[in-house]
């Protein structure tokens, strides 16, 4: 049993353009951040993907873009709202989500409690919005959370490093994606945040 789970945000193709809107760059940071899915996949631990599908029918989501002129994004059955093909694995779990976090309203919470994970690591999009949120609520939870630091995406630098800083002072350990493959290596877990056992 996982005593890890990645938490993927968002990697949907109708979403990419909040990673980059260069498609040699895009393609690039895919490959990178599916190295980091491997090598989770390798140590025997789990990827869970959180995919964002809109009731087009919610008062919340119908208030939330009124006046976005493209119009509600995620929504069911679209080939924009599938999971980009190059980081789903045929191992790998999906919980579908409504809202920014992943815990919000899902069966993520459960799934992780039945399968035994006590570590999940935060990734995907957008890191100042359902990394954020998502890392939050996992904390709340009493899970260990780790994030890392060139695993997460947003339209702005600015807008991950605000975030980053945040996270490593309330509620996660921020680490390279190297780093955590590294101490995954050595044992089956993740220290906790501010045991000082990272090496």
């Amino acid at each position: 049993m996982p005593n890890v789970a990645v938490l993927t945000n968002d990697l949907q193709y109708e979403f990419t353009y909040k990673i980059t809107t260069d498609a040699q760059e895009l393609e690039r940071k895919l490959k990178q951040f599916n190295v980091f899915l491997d090598g989770i996949r390798k140590a025997g631990q789990l990827v869970i993907h959180l995919q964002l599908i809109h009731d087009p029918n919610d008062p919340a989501v119908q208030r939330r873009y009124q006046n976005r002129a493209a119009g509600i994004p995620a929504i069911a059955g679209t080939p924009g709202n599938q999971l980009i093909d190059i980081i789903h694995h045929p191992s790998d779990l999906v919980v579908v989500k409504s809202r920014d976090s992943g815990f919000f309203e899902t069966e993520l919470d459960n799934t992780l409690q039945r399968l035994g994970v006590k570590t999940v690591v935060v990734t995907g999009l957008q890191t100042h919005v359902c990394v954020q949120t998502t890392a939050a609520d996992a904390f709340f939870r009493g899970y260990n959370v780790w994030v890392p630091d060139d695993c997460v995406f947003s339209p702005t630098t600015e807008d991950t490093d605000r975030a980053l800083e945040w996270l490593a002072g309330y509620c996660a350990t921020v680490a390279p994606s190297t780093e955590i493959l590294s101490l995954l290596n050595r044992s089956d877990d993740l220290p906790e945040r501010g045991t000082g056992s990272r090496a």
